[in-house]
């Protein structure tokens, strides 16, 4: 069975779903991003085995957005600073198994990574 990590809102309807199709899938780690925010390093990490830019694994719509003055046209550095000091800017969920990651939106997107 995968090791399975989960960055997880339990608050968020699709990250709910996500989880709940992980179950029983393999050993699954949930960790509450907006309790134990990820670091620069791990941010970094998410985006390039996700293969995404720094604003694909956001949330533009997220208040914190415009209130930290960001753009959807800013360098990748400062939108990976902005993840750390606000994660609730942080697309949700992500899972990473078998060295690979995948944005759980849809939910069913996840098990391609499996």
């Amino acid at each position: 069975m995968a090791v399975i990590t989960i960055w997880h809102n339990p608050r968020c309807s699709k990250s709910r779903q996500t989880l709940a199709l992980l179950e029983g899938r393999g050993d699954v780690t949930v960790r509450n991003y907006l309790e134990d925010t990820p670091s620069a390093d791990e941010i970094r990490a998410a985006r390039d085995l996700l293969g995404l830019s720094a604003i694909a694994m956001m949330r533009p719509k997220e208040p914190a957005f415009k209130e930290l003055g960001l753009s959807k046209d800013d360098d990748d550095e400062s939108l990976i600073a902005a993840m750390v000091e606000a994660p609730k800017l942080i697309e949700r969920p992500i899972v990473f198994a078998n060295g690979k990651a995948a944005l759980g939106r849809p939910p069913e997107q996840v098990l391609e990574i499996l």
